[in-house]
Formats: C-alpha cells, sequence, structure tokens
C-alpha cells in the first residue's frame, strides 16, 4: 500500500480547485488548501475530512503576493515536510475591451492568473527539485491557445500560463522526476463567471459544451502521474484550436457572433464592477456555477438574438 500523498492547490474554495482537493481527499492524500477565502476554505477542508483526506490544512493566501505563498507553501511543509503534487488552480475572469477594463482590475486579473502560477513555482519548485520528485500542474484553459471577443486580460494571461509551462520543463529537465503538467479545459460549470469582473455589454457564462469540474479534476490528478497524456479538456477544443491556426481570417470573422451565443448570457442584466478579482466573495464561493442544460442557455441566447433584431427593426419601420 503506498503511503498518501501530500497535494497543495491554490484556488480551493471553489470550482476545478475545490474538485481536485474532493478527488484527493477520497484517494486517501493529505491535502493543503490555499485561497483567499479563509470561511470558503474550511468549509471544503471539512468536506474532505469526511471524504477520507489523510489529513486537511488550509491557509488564507492571494497568490498575487509572493509573500503570501511563501507562507503557505511554508505552512505545509512544517505539517508535511514534502510536497508531491501541487495544483495551480486560483483565477479570476474580467470581461471587457482593453480601454474599458480599470487598469487595477485589468492588472489584478494578470496578477492572479500569471504571477500567481509564477510565485507557486518560485516555492515548490525547490522542494520538488531537492526531493528530486514530485508533480507540479498548472490549469490553464482553452482560452490560452485561441482569441475571443471582450477577454483582453484573461487571454493574455492564460497565454502566458501556456508560455510558462514550457519555460520551467525546459528549465527542470536536469530533474526528470519533477513533473511539469499542464491542464486545458473548454467551458466548465464553476461560478467563476457569476464572480467575474464586468464592464462589457453582456454578462459571461460557460462556453457550451461545458464539462463539470470533476471531470477537469479527474484530468489534473491523471497528468499529474502522466504529464506526456495531454491537458486538452472539452469535447470542442481541438477543433476550436485547429481553426484558430489554420483558418485565422474565416475564425476572426466568426468568433465574435459566435461567442455571443454560446459563451455569453445575453438574457440576464448587466451589472457593471469588479467582481471578486479585487477581493473576494466568499458567498459566491462552490463547487458548481449551477449553470445546468448548456443548450438551454444556448436556445436563450438565440431567442434574445432573434427580438433584438425584430425590434430594431421595427424601430427602424417605425421611425
Amino acid at each position: 500500500m503506498t503511503a498518501p500523498r501530500v497535494v497543495l492547490v491554490t484556488g480551493a474554495s471553489s470550482g476545478i480547485g475545490e474538485a481536485v482537493v474532493r478527488q484527493a481527499a477520497e484517494r486517501g492524500d493529505h491535502v493543503v488548501l490555499v485561497g483567499r477565502a479563509p470561511e470558503a476554505l474550511a468549509r471544503v477542508a471539512d468536506d474532505c475530512a469526511g471524504l477520507g483526506a489523510a489529513s486537511t490544512l488550509f491557509a488564507a493566501a492571494d497568490v498575487s503576493d509572493d509573500a503570501q505563498v511563501a507562507s503557505a507553501v511554508a505552512a505545509a511543509l512544517a505539517r508535511h515536510g514534502r510536497l508531491d503534487v501541487v495544483v495551480s488552480c486560483a483565477g479570476v475572469v474580467a470581461y471587457g475591451r482593453i480601454p474599458d477594463v480599470p487598469v487595477e482590475v485589468f492588472d489584478q486579473v494578470l496578477a492572479t492568473n500569471l504571477n500567481g502560477p509564477v510565485n507557486l513555482a518560485r516555492h515548490v519548485l525547490p522542494v520538488l527539485r531537492d526531493q528530486r520528485e514530485g508533480s507540479l500542474v498548472l490549469v490553464g484553459s482553452l482560452i490560452g491557445h485561441i482569441a475571443v471577443p471582450d477577454m483582453a486580460a484573461y487571454v493574455l494571461s492564460k497565454w502566458g500560463v501556456r508560455a510558462l509551462v514550457r519555460q520551467l520543463r525546459v528549465d527542470n529537465r536536469d530533474r526528470p522526476g519533477v513533473r511539469i503538467g499542464y491542464v486545458a479545459p473548454g467551458g466548465v460549470d464553476t461560478p467563476i463567471y457569476r464572480q467575474a469582473a464586468t464592464y462589457g455589454d453582456s454578462v459571461g457564462r460557460p462556453p457550451f459544451p461545458v464539462d463539470p469540474p470533476e471531470r477537469v479534476a479527474d484530468r489534473v490528478l491523471t497528468v499529474a502521474d502522466h504529464p506526456w497524456r495531454g491537458g486538452q479538456v472539452g469535447l470542442s477544443n481541438d477543433v476550436i484550436r485547429l481553426g484558430f491556426n489554420v483558418l485565422p481570417w474565416a475564425y476572426d470573422r466568426l468568433v465574435g457572433p459566435l461567442f455571443k451565443v454560446v459563451a455569453q448570457d445575453l438574457v440576464q442584466p448587466v451589472v457593471h464592477g469588479p467582481g471578486n478579482v479585487l477581493a473576494p466573495r466568499q458567498e459566491l464561493d462552490r463547487l458548481r456555477g449551477g449553470y445546468g442544460n448548456a443548450l438551454l442557455g444556448v436556445g436563450a441566447n438565440l431567442a434574445q438574438v432573434v427580438r433584438r433584431r425584430l425590434g430594431a427593426r421595427a424601430r427602424r419601420v417605425s421611425g
């Protein structure tokens, strides 16, 4: 029987990060939960204890703050003396074009989504290298392989994560036992969209087709052991990436109208604000986002598009 592993996960208070620590707990591992929201972390830690975790530990930390990341890693090492699997899941989203998103919100998306994994790597890789074994898995996004309207900050940050993975693999080739993994989900039913900063003309939602966070978590833990298996999660990921790379003129022409239908909520009223980018919103931290049947959402969007066009035509006629 193998000894329980020590699994540290950032962004563990909701969504994919929560799903990862839950699955690690079910496998009997020691789980270390890192996130900005202590009450939500405590809730998930209690759940993990009930699921069979060998032990639980949570540390409130903002991954964009290097000192806080260092403190969280130090707490894990003080408890366990080692790290076996480290997963970077913390992330935030801002909707809006570059001129429309306040500079402090734009910069914080980059600080959380890109500098956060850098800070984590800075403090855990020396540990893994000294052990001569262990895995660091960075959760990116399909968005890190393409471009989409009104998500510039998120797109830039996730392209950066993909570059960071490649750089870390090059830098750690001298330690074959240190594995650098990468997972790129498409649409996932998590609260990140409800918590997003919004400065555009519509509300975001997970793009169709939508996977449960547990499917992504299963891939994360598989990649931790077998990084060469690839990290794309989503039925349409490969097709979308192919269109972006092989037919850029067609992709750029079609992505706007398609994105509006499959990845935005045209029915919900738009409320501009920073969401959880600048500070956590613990009341929205949970495993799933509650998006239900994604096809119903697409249908509602199509109906809204038709209503808007008919309304615009009626106004032109009456004018």
